[in-house]
């Protein structure tokens, strides 16, 4: 009577939550795309009298609510969360490291993994009997989460614990592209040999970390075999040393036009910026400013050296950049925020920022240890290289349809979704 009676509740929270996340799909014939974290009924039994350890941020929610909140609520008792860049709270610049402490809202302890160390240790899952990963990714090579969900799921291994991923739709899960990481240019914003967007939830994504073995040896080694990764019902142990549990989506595809409800990150403010983000990224890298201070960061770049005639913009401290590139100077650019989202990476605006820019030699910015940002975050040293010698966005493309191939079919064994292909 009491299971039965935890379960009509769950229900009835899921129901009352989706209505509040999606009221203007309720009713009618349009499927409500419904996030891992909400099939609270297929994971809350895997928790119950256990001490548990959640990976998350501002994105773990379920509705309104956030996951921590909605788990102590049900009697879960969470014993420590754990932090990506920007900070559990998700108030962080980007870059900015950020130190372990104690929530004044929960009263949890939060182990930082973007600041003094991005790999939990083992102290830091002692005492836990079960890990949670929940977080928001947006289908970018060098967008942190999936170095994070890399390095938590080692750390899940190594330390024997069960880890459960809420799985959630990627915004940009609906097309494959880009250069293909050399290994040579490995390193926080890109750690494995997939291109800038690799169309994959994070639970396909970590299921594609096992499968291929791209995980170190120590840690592979820590396993008995191979691991089947499934959801919680149906779930085939095989005699292996560590549990790994998927709960999937609801009613989404590789073809979904999955809308945020909650911004990933403070600088992606909205969707126009979520969808240029892999295409302007590049920026970074290089003296035109990628938007950070602007109303669309990503979706507005530009330099006050580039022809006044272009569109213009002034960037200015926000939340997520104190100090932007420019800050409070008069920049001219491009503004794509009104434009349909891109279904391939957009090379033409780098190019012609490139063509554009008066002092080319110091048009990318050169670390102190001698190294460019532009090549780490290309995952290469080819595209900075093509951009200098004139190629065009055609033959760039075709340099990197055979990394692309190869990718695909990689990729084919590990979709959970139907593809958009």
């Amino acid at each position: 009577m009491k299971k039965l009676l935890i379960l009509l509740t769950c229900v009835y929270f899921i129901n009352q939550l989706t209505a509040q996340t999606h009221p203007e799909h309720i009713g009618n014939k349009t499927p409500v795309i419904l996030p891992g974290a909400f099939q609270i009924s297929e994971y809350l039994q895997l928790l119950k009298g256990k001490h548990v350890g959640i990976f998350a941020n501002n994105t773990s929610t379920i509705g309104n609510t956030h996951l921590v909140d909605t788990l102590q609520k049900l009697g879960i008792t969470i014993t420590r969360i754990f932090g990506p860049e920007h900070g559990f709270r998700g108030k962080a610049d980007a870059g900015e490291q950020v130190d372990s402490y104690t929530d004044s809202a929960t009263g949890i302890k939060v182990v930082s993994l973007y600041g003094k160390k991005t790999k939990p240790t083992e102290a830091d899952l002692l005492g836990l009997d079960i890990l949670v990963f929940d977080i928001q990714d947006v289908g970018a090579r060098f967008y942190t989460y999936i170095s994070s969900l890399q390095y938590f799921l080692e750390a899940a291994i190594q330390a024997n614990t069960p880890l459960i991923i809420l799985d959630r739709p990627n915004p940009n899960g609906f097309y494959v592209d880009g250069p293909i990481l050399d290994s040579n240019f490995k390193s926080f914003v890109g750690m494995q040999p997939i291109p800038v967007v690799y169309g994959m939830t994070l639970a396909e994504y970590a299921e594609m970390l096992l499968g291929e073995e791209w995980l170190p040896q120590k840690v592979i080694r820590k396993q008995d075999k191979k691991i089947s990764i499934g959801q919680i019902l149906g779930f085939e142990e095989k005699n292996t040393n560590f549990k790994l549990y998927v709960i999937r989506c609801k009613n989404y595809t590789h073809k979904s036009r999955y809308v945020l409800p909650v911004k990933p990150s403070p600088n992606l403010a909205d969707m126009a910026s979520v969808y240029w983000y892999p295409s302007t990224c590049f920026f970074e890298g290089t003296y035109i400013t990628e938007g950070r201070g602007t109303e669309h960061p990503f979706a507005i770049f530009g330099h006050p050296s580039l022809p006044d005639t272009l569109f213009s913009f002034t960037p200015h401290p926000t939340e997520g950049i104190k100090d932007p590139k420019f800050n409070n100077k008069l920049c001219f650019g491009w503004n794509l925020a009104a434009q349909p989202a891109p279904t391939q990476i957009e090379l033409k605006w780098l190019l012609q920022a490139y063509n554009l820019f008066n002092n080319k030699d110091s048009f990318f910015i050169r670390t102190k240890t001698g190294k460019y940002y532009f090549n780490t975050l290309a995952g290469n040293d080819r595209l900075m290289y093509q951009l200098q010698h004139g190629a065009s966005e055609g033959d760039i493309r075709a340099s990197w349809q055979a990394g692309l191939t190869a990718f695909k079919k990689i990729r084919k064994k590990y979709l959970l979704y139907a593809d958009f292909e």
